[in-house]
């Protein structure tokens, strides 16, 4: 197996290959080492954050699939936005949709563990065919599935899995480099067994978090050329492989007939689609009307308006499209307008404070949405982690007590609201309260402008995609915020330009969503902790560098009780909100989408919602 090293990488990899070598070398202590320290425990099928997992070992298939699901057809999808690269493990470019997809599924390539979308955090054996983890989750081991093969069909090793976390440890995103430094050593125990022992700074996560990063085949992955932007197709051990691409366009993978893992109890009624095309569109209404065409199968609405009034078209009455609603079982995803703090500007909470006051939630529902929408109250809203309209318990008062001074006391009793107008468009009781936060930071209104002490004006950009939505969003922002004597101005970007400047932190205020799950962990840590404040490519947008956050953060990654887990997410969510860093928009509680008729999908939905992969082509059940 040759890699190709040279120019600036060359240090790292002759020192990644000397760690593999002594790796190598001590292999046979290292085993025996192992069997002293495991002696006692067993290989599982499958591990969980909290708890157990729900499945036994002889499971047959998840719960939420449909084992039989034949398998042809093709599943187009409409994609808003545009692409550069096939690689969405690095900081550069705009990696295309499909490869490595929360919601379209990982196609290409795979992890050791695959999660179960029907428990809050439990992860099953896939490469990985059997897991040892200690009770403190000191280490973790992997002991690989016999018939995992790359596409090319070259199994995958151990030597694989290692090459693999050592690259995404140094040269990948930020999560990736985060994880890596909580390893303390990497041992290979055999061609096909893998050991990572952890150190001090690892949590409770760390293995689970481990279990999830994709494997590349070191054969073939061109260690040069990883970092930069490519629409060069690489091999992976998914079910799928690119077969076209058209630059910043279009995608189609196309269905390995040979995928190893198609039969396994983790993979049965998953990839059932022989094509999956990813079409791409710059603009939201040119998106809409080619689904209105037939010309991709599903859409997904979060326009409350849109969803009562503009579904009329043909293809809908004549049955070639239908309207399907689920119920939302998650969190609502906290959607909004996130501030800065590395500008001077938003550093004030009270400034934050201010502009929140200043969006009116209840015009914008009302005018642009026909009142469909709930406003997001909290990170968690809608499940039992919010700490919306509850009281601190005692417990999440022992765990804020060092930084109670510092919390509102409506975040403390359970009282806040985000601010509710009457919905005019003018409201002035609103007006007044926003000038009284600003003159609280040391602003004034002079000469109809907002001023600070010297004069200056305060002023700010909002950055957006080219979306209508977010734009008339913005410009009912604007209207009241220049009320206030503020200039606020609007740069709308395409896709590519928003996401290099969001990774250089180069805007004032943009738009952003965080998913929220029933098991937070690491991924908080690049959301919101200080050590991700400065690093670029992270998803702490909001520059946020607060102690109380890191130690709530650690708090619930550390949780050994669901009772512990609990009343630090919720002592977290008190801090995220009581902080403004984010002007909260709203969600649905429901999830409402159109499809063809042509595409099937199982009955159950599981706790995650809907789970593209495992949907078929009905046209292939005739030909079965």
């Amino acid at each position: 197996m040759q890699i190709r090293v040279l120019g600036l990488n060359t240090a790292f990899f002759v020192i990644a290959a000397i760690m593999t070598c002594q790796l190598v070398f001590t292999n046979s202590t290292a085993s025996a080492a192992s069997f002293q320290t495991v002696k006692n425990l067993k290989d599982v099928h499958a591990i969980s954050m909290h708890g157990k997992p729900a499945l036994p070992a002889d499971y047959d298939h998840f719960p939420y699939v449909n084992p039989d699901a034949p398998k042809g057809g093709t599943m187009r999808y409409g994609v808003f936005g545009t692409f550069d690269s096939l690689n969405p493990f690095i900081i550069k470019g705009v990696a295309a949709r499909g490869v490595w997809d929360f919601y379209a599924g990982y196609n290409v390539f795979e992890s050791l563990l695959h999660r179960n979308r029907d428990e809050p955090f439990s992860l099953y054996g896939l490469l990985a065919e059997k897991i040892l983890m200690d009770e403190e989750r000191t280490f973790i081991e992997f002991q690989l599935n016999p018939k995992a093969k790359f596409s090319d069909g070259k199994a995958v090793t151990a030597e694989d899995v290692l090459f693999s976390v050592q690259l995404l440890g140094r040269i990948g995103r930020p999560n990736y480099r985060a994880l890596w430094k909580k390893v303390a050593d990497a041992k290979l125990l055999a061609v096909d067994r893998i050991r990572f022992d952890f150190n001090k700074d690892a949590d409770r996560e760390a293995p689970l978090i481990l279990g999830m990063m994709p494997i590349f085949p070191k054969h073939t992955t061109d260690i040069e050329e990883f970092e930069k932007t490519s629409l060069k197709p690489m091999i992976g051990s998914g079910p799928y492989e690119v077969k076209q691409v058209v630059g910043g366009s279009k995608i189609v993978l196309a269905r390995r007939k040979n995928y190893w893992a198609r039969d396994l109890p983790v993979k049965r009624g998953f990839d059932n689609f022989d094509v999956l095309q990813f079409e791409y569109y710059r603009d939201q209404n040119t998106l809409f009307d080619a689904f209105k065409k037939g010309l991709f199968d599903v859409h997904r609405e979060f326009n409350p308006r849109h969803w009562q009034k503009s579904y009329s078209f043909p293809a809908l009455k004549s049955g070639d499209i239908a309207k399907h609603e689920i119920e939302k079982k998650t969190p609502a995803v906290m959607k909004g307008f996130i501030f800065n703090t590395r500008r001077e500007k938003f550093r004030n909470k009270k400034i934050r404070q201010a502009l929140t006051v200043l969006f009116d939630f209840q015009w914008v529902n009302k005018n642009l949405f026909g009142s469909g929408f709930s406003r997001t109250q909290s990170f968690w809203d809608g499940s039992p982690l919010s700490a919306t309209g509850k009281p601190a318990t005692p417990q999440e008062l022992e765990l804020l007590f060092p930084y109670k001074s510092e919390i509102d006391d409506e975040i403390l009793d359970g009282t806040f609201r985000l601010p509710v107008s009457d919905g005019s468009g003018f409201d002035r009781k609103m007006l007044r309260r926003a000038l009284e936060l600003f003159k609280q930071a040391g602003y004034s209104f002079r000469n109809r402008k907002l001023v600070d002490s010297k004069g200056k004006a305060f002023e700010f950009e909002l950055l957006i995609q080219n979306s209508k939505l977010h734009e008339r969003l913005g410009l009912a922002w604007q209207q009241n915020v220049e009320k206030l004597g503020i200039k606020m101005s609007i740069r709308v970007v395409d896709s590519a330009q928003l996401e290099r400047r969001k990774i250089n932190f180069d805007f004032d205020v943009t738009y952003m969503a965080f998913l929220a799950s029933f098991s937070p962990g690491a991924e908080q840590t690049g959301r919101w902790a200080s050590s991700a404040s400065e690093t670029k490519g992270s998803f702490n947008l909001a520059g946020v560098k607060n102690p109380a956050i890191d130690a709530m953060i650690n708090q619930l990654i550390e949780a050994r009780t669901a009772d512990r887990f609990h009343s630090a997410i919720r002592a977290y969510d008190r801090l995220l909100m009581n902080g403004y860093y984010i002007m909260p928009l709203y969600h649905l509680d429901k999830q409402w989408f159109a499809l063809a008729k042509n595409i099937n999908r199982p009955k159950y939905s599981p706790l995650y919602g809907l789970q593209y992969p495992t949907w078929w082509d009905a046209r292939a059940e005739t030909t079965k």
